[in-house]
């Protein structure tokens, strides 16, 4: 079983306006909202590809039972812990340029997390668990090596789609996957990455550093899969770009679907990029159907 972890998931209110008027009276050609948060991006892709999973982490008040509801419905299995207060609500204004007002989310207590953390106990060797996404303020900056030295002690393996200060800490929980950008490759290095030879000798460092395999987005340049034998370049897909967020949680699912549906490692990664590039080209996530069209179009090559 695959187990995705969102610490601090969303509700994401989207918002279309035509003309914006800062300090004025704005109305929304139109509107939707859907959960939000890494993890559960990557559980939603791994449901159109026909992939389980459980989805884990924090919801509290009527923002919480929006998530659940919403992704009971689309028959996705959870186990969220209840806290107090809401579930953030991160708004997409959409008018032209787009902007974004995240919200804090609600305070998670030391109980709060012990009782979280409990959960990783029962889990199974073969199991993968995935952590993705920002750490609460209210949580401290090694929560993800806790629940690594946690999936440890069960065999269980993770996989890594942070940023920040966690990141640099990542590969030294051995995942079966890290997926940075290039521009978290560089800050990782404290260095600048621009191009795809600049990308190659830091994404090896991963491998080194105790990563299985790391996949470096480098947008529109395409992306990098590092392997402990071999690196592999990716095109990407021809198309009209309406919606970067959860595009790169689409390549980590297309990536451990391909895996779980025991593809080879470079046919796992051209149902990543297919995956990533469907959602890059819609406004919501991909739909299995736009990724079957993109597929024949990702060559991967050796480099």
């Amino acid at each position: 079983m695959i187990y995705t972890v969102t610490l601090n998931p969303s509700v994401d209110y989207i918002v279309h306006v035509e003309s914006f008027s800062l300090g004025g009276l704005n109305r929304s050609a139109y509107d939707t909202k859907y959960p939000g948060g890494k993890g559960i991006n990557v559980s939603r892709v791994l449901n159109r590809h026909d992939v389980p999973s459980k989805v884990l982490g924090f919801v509290g008040g009527f923002t919480g039972d929006y998530i659940k509801s919403f992704l009971e419905e689309e028959k996705l299995e959870t186990a969220f812990h209840e806290v107090k207060g809401d579930t953030r609500i991160n708004i997409k204004l959409k008018t032209g340029d787009e902007t974004e007002i995240n919200g804090q989310g609600p305070a998670i207590s030391e109980e709060d997390f012990s009782v979280f953390l409990a959960q990783f106990s029962t889990l199974k060797e073969g199991d993968i668990v995935v952590m993705a996404g920002s750490i609460p303020a209210s949580l401290p900056q090694d929560t993800y090596e806790k629940i690594a030295e946690a999936c440890r002690k069960q065999n269980v393996r993770v996989v890594v789609d942070i940023s920040g200060e966690a990141l640099l800490k990542a590969a030294e929980m051995n995942p079966l996957l890290m997926k940075p950008n290039h521009h978290e490759l560089g800050e990782m290095f404290e260095t600048t990455i621009n191009s795809i030879e600049d990308a190659v000798p830091y994404g090896k460092k991963l491998i080194e550093q105790g990563a299985e395999n790391a996949i470096v987005s480098m947008a529109g340049e395409g992306a990098l899969l590092f392997t402990k034998d071999q690196v592999y370049y990716a095109n990407t897909p021809k198309g009209k770009l309406v919606n970067s967020v959860g595009a790169g949680d689409s390549v980590v699912a297309g990536f451990l679907a391909g895996i779980q549906k025991q593809l080879d490692m470079t046919e796992a990664f051209r149902l990543g990029v297919a995956s990533g590039s469907a959602t890059a080209f819609s406004e919501e996530l991909g739909t299995e159907e736009l990724v079957q069209k993109l597929l024949p179009e990702v060559q991967i090559r050796a480099i």
